[in-house]
């Protein structure tokens, strides 16, 4: 599953004092990424969070992914 995490992930200082969340939630993009990390699978997540998709876990994911990629000149 391959999502734009950009239709599906938000930051704006007035919620979660800007933190990445899903939006249209106050969930954040790093909750969700501490329970994929402790072997939760998307639908424990869901049974969890029922206002949330797979095609959101799947755009925190990718949204990690491309944080991973950053290069920073030295």
């Amino acid at each position: 599953m391959n999502s734009d995490w950009k239709e599906y992930i938000v930051s704006t200082p007035d919620v979660l004092k800007g933190k990445p969340r899903i939006k249209g939630t106050r969930i954040p993009v790093s909750l969700i990424l501490g329970y994929l990390a402790a072997g939760k699978t998307a639908e424990e997540i869901i049974d969890e969070f029922p206002d949330i998709t797979k095609e959101q876990i799947a755009a925190c994911l990718n949204y990690a992914r491309e944080l991973s990629e950053f290069e920073v000149a030295v």
